[in-house]
C-alpha cells in the first residue's frame, strides 16, 4: 500500500513573530497517525496573500491532504479563505449553509458584517462542523481549512477523519537507554538504518535527576520488523 502523507500549513503572522506557540500541527499529526496518514512537512506562513496561494498550490500538488490552520475569523486580516479561493481558481461568495451554523449562536441582528465574513466560502467547497464557536471551517479539493485557536481547531477535527482515505497506521516502539549520548549510538543505529530501510530510528536525549540518556524510537508499518529492529538494537548495544 503507498504511503499517504500530509502537508500542514500554520498561518498567521502572531506565530512568526513568537507572541503564539504552535501546537496544532503536533495535535493533527497526532490524529492523523492512527489513520495512517504521515505528515511530511509542515511551514508557518504569514498573513500574505500571495505566499498563502503559492504554498496552497505546492502542498495540494505535493501531498494526498493539506491542513491550513488560522485566517478564517472576522477581522480583515483574515485571508485564508480568500487565498484558497484563488489558489484553485474559484469563485467565494457568502454561504446560506454556513450563515444557518453561525445563527444558532448569534441573533439574526447581531450577525454583522464582520461574523458574516466567516460565511465566505469557496464555490463548491463542503463544511467542516465546529462544535465549538460553530464558525465553519471548509474542505477543498484536498485542502482542509481550520481555525486557528487550538481547542477549536481539535474540535473540527471530528469531522474529517470520515474524510480521510488513509494507508498503513505507523507504529512505533521507544527503547529507553540511560547513560548513553548520542554519540554511543550512533554507529548502531546507522547499521540498523542499513538493515532496516523500510523503519525510521530517531534518537532524543533526555536529562533529568536520575542522570541522562536517550529515548530511542523506531517507527514503521510492520509490527514484525519492527519487533525485529528493537531485538537487533538491543543486542548491538549490549543493553
Amino acid at each position: 500500500m503507498n504511503t499517504v502523507t500530509a502537508g500542514i500549513l500554520l498561518i498567521g503572522d502572531e506565530l512568526l513573530s513568537g507572541r503564539t506557540q504552535d501546537t496544532n500541527s503536533g495535535d493533527i499529526a497526532r490524529f492523523l497517525g492512527p489513520l495512517g496518514v504521515q505528515v511530511g512537512e509542515v511551514r508557518m506562513l504569514p498573513d500574505d496573500t500571495e505566499i498563502i496561494i503559492a504554498n496552497v498550490r505546492e502542498f495540494s500538488n505535493r501531498f494526498d491532504y493539506v491542513f491550513t490552520t488560522g485566517g478564517i475569523g472576522p477581522t480583515h486580516d483574515d485571508i485564508t479563505a480568500d487565498c484558497i479561493a484563488a489558489a484553485f481558481d474559484l469563485k467565494i461568495s457568502e454561504r446560506q449553509d454556513a450563515i444557518d451554523e453561525l445563527l444558532v449562536r448569534y441573533k439574526p441582528e447581531d450577525l454583522n458584517p464582520a461574523r458574516r465574513r466567516m460565511a465566505r466560502i469557496p464555490d463548491g467547497a463542503s463544511l467542516i462542523k465546529n462544535p465549538v464557536s460553530l464558525a465553519p471551517g471548509f474542505q477543498t479539493n484536498n485542502v482542509f481549512t481550520l481555525a486557528g485557536v487550538p481547542q477549536i481547531m481539535r474540535a473540527m477535527l471530528d469531522d474529517i477523519g470520515h474524510r480521510i482515505k488513509g494507508g498503513k497506521a505507523v507504529l512505533q516502539r521507544t527503547i529507553p537507554v540511560k547513560g548513553m549520548g548520542e554519540g554511543d549510538v550512533a554507529g548502531p543505529l546507522g547499521v540498523l538504518a542499513a538493515k532496516f530501510p523500510d523503519l525510521s530510528f530517531g534518537s532524543y536525549p533526555f536529562f533529568n535527576d536520575g542522570g541522562y540518556g536517550l529515548r530511542i524510537v523506531i517507527r514503521g508499518t510492520d509490527e514484525t520488523r519492527l519487533g525485529a529492529a528493537e531485538a537487533a538494537l538491543i543486542a548491538l548495544l549490549g543493553y
